[in-house]
């Protein structure tokens, strides 16, 4: 799948050490992307943020980062990935700090656009030098594998370590893990792992730069907007206009240029596109999964937040189990059933407790099993589609393969906030119009279910809270269902446009 199945005949031996580095690395940017869902009501209730800042709170470190991981890929090529890396986690160890000092909403939306790019710097060097040091075939296969299950389980269990850690020293210890590991992943960096570099003549492109940020912050605040505010806002249209054009220049600009910083060309390849597309799609159902869950278990099922993050595990062991499964599979399927298996796996999970019932009525149980066939499919989905990105890529373009790829699983647990949260938000608004309360109390229960916890709170009423929570559980049902629907349909386009003779691009160096 990956190349030629013969050794070669040097292998680096500190190449599992690297793993392990690059594994810890990846896994507080995975946590980050999450670990604040469960931390998120204790921090509402702290900072008192209205319901813009609540979202930019959750969005603002993935939009950050997956906007800057196309210019840190090109940059890592010419600076170097290993020096890259390490000034990303000193970004990152500083931001955190910023964040458990901070005092109001502001200060933690600052703090995690800081985070998001200090994750931009690290992620994109992880699975280049991976490709570097593992020269071979199925021992790449496997560390794409671990690189997948860490990134997955990483943001599965963010909500588990982020509950455990805000019941016993509250919200701010969801940042301050990140400081010992940073110093820790810094020092053992600078010994173990290799520097390199790809050569890049001609001068950097600025221009790309700022098209590439906007045309991504556009986008995703356009979808934020719709949500929001519904169709009736012209914001809400004004901003996915802007992000098209600028995306589009910018695409025609990259085919211009002799160097660019992002090779677009890669997307011709109808089997990176899939791959790319099917990773987004996985991490978009699962990064709302985890995020609506969360709060569902806390406001409506009043679980504590380790309980909640417990209830969640289901997704994350399974994960990591299918990532450690799927190596073996591609030797023996053709790749594109094996991705479609995942996509199809995760798109049953997603619709099976709520097919034909109330999301009350669901058994934990059949939560459970949603959560742990969910985690299966997009732990298999993810890491064949790793396999089949870099695999598709020529080694030379691996730097900006590698970005699309975290671009992927970054854009898409945003995304997934950002559109089926914004979904169910809409619906839950839309079945609280009618309360009977003055209109600053209306207007608070209806931006969100953090909001209706805290007015019923002041206002000393337990009804409040469960009308929201009817309200909030009824939007939950067909939010769901609309995840499980796209995942079909993404399986069955991987069938179609995945070649079942997929071969990989030339691995030169």
């Amino acid at each position: 799948m990956a190349g030629s199945t013969t050794h070669p005949p040097e292998l680096d031996p500190t190449r599992w050490a690297v793993l392990a580095i690059l594994s810890g690395s990846l896994l507080i940017i995975a946590m980050d992307a999450t670990i604040l869902n469960v931390a998120f009501p204790s921090l509402v209730a702290d900072l008192r943020p209205d319901s813009v800042e609540q979202l930019w709170i959750i969005d603002a470190y993935a939009l950050a980062l997956s906007g800057l991981l196309v210019t840190a890929g090109a940059l890592g090529d010419r600076w170097g990935r290993k020096r890259l890396l390490l000034v990303g986690f000193a970004i990152f160890a500083l931001a955190s700090l910023l964040a458990v000092a901070a005092t109001a909403a502001w200060h933690v939306i600052a703090a995690r656009v800081l985070l998001g790019v200090g994750g931009a710097a690290i992620m994109p060097s992880t699975l280049t030098i991976l490709r570097q040091v593992f020269t071979d075939a199925r021992e790449r296969a496997l560390a794409y594998a671990v690189w997948s299950a860490v990134f997955g389980g990483g943001m599965a269990l963010g909500p588990v370590i982020g509950g455990l850690l805000v019941e016993s020293h509250g919200w701010q210890s969801a940042f301050l893990l990140n400081v010992p590991i940073a110093v820790v992943v810094i020092a053992f960096g600078l010994w173990l792992l290799p520097e390199s570099r790809s050569p890049r003549t001609g001068k950097w492109d600025w221009p790309g730069v700022g098209l590439s940020i906007v045309g991504m912050g556009t986008l995703a605040g356009g979808i934020k907007q719709l949500g929001k505010a519904g169709a009736a806002d012209p914001v809400a249209w004004v901003l996915p206009v802007v992000a098209a054009v600028t995306l589009t220049v910018f695409v025609r600009r990259q085919l211009r240029l002799a160097n660019p910083l992002l090779q677009v060309r890669l997307f011709t390849h109808r089997a990176f596109t899939m791959a790319a597309t099917a990773i987004f799609l996985g991490m978009l159902g699962l990064g709302a999964a985890l995020f609506l869950l969360s709060q569902w278990f806390q406001y409506v099922q009043g679980y504590s937040p380790v309980s909640a993050g417990l209830h969640l595990l289901p997704a994350p062991i399974a994960l990591i189990l299918a990532s450690m499964f799927v190596p073996p599979l591609m030797h023996r399927f053709p790749p594109r059933n094996v991705l479609a298996s995942g996509l199809a796996l995760m798109g049953v999970g997603l619709a099976l407790p709520w097919i034909g019932q109330h999301f009350r009525d669901v058994d934990y149980v059949l939560v459970g099993v949603s959560l742990a066939v969910v985690g299966f499919g997009v732990g298999t989905l993810a890491t064949v589609a790793s396999v089949v990105l870099m695999s598709s890529a020529p080694a030379a373009e691996s730097g900006g393969a590698a970005a699309i790829d975290e671009t992927a699983y970054e854009l898409g647990a945003a995304l997934g906030v950002a559109i089926l949260g914004s979904l169910a938000s809409s619906l839950y608004r839309a079945d609280l119009a009618d309360l009977d309360l003055g209109p600053a109390d209306l207007a608070a229960v209806r931006e969100s279910i953090g909001e209706a916890s805290v007015v019923a709170d002041r206002l000393g009423t337990g009804s409040l809270l469960d009308r929201a929570g009817e309200a909030f559980t009824s939007a939950m049902t067909p939010t769901f269902l609309a995840g499980g629907v796209v995942a079909m349909i993404a399986a069955g386009l991987a069938w179609r446009l995945i070649p079942r003779d997929l071969q990989p691009a030339p691995d030169t160096h």
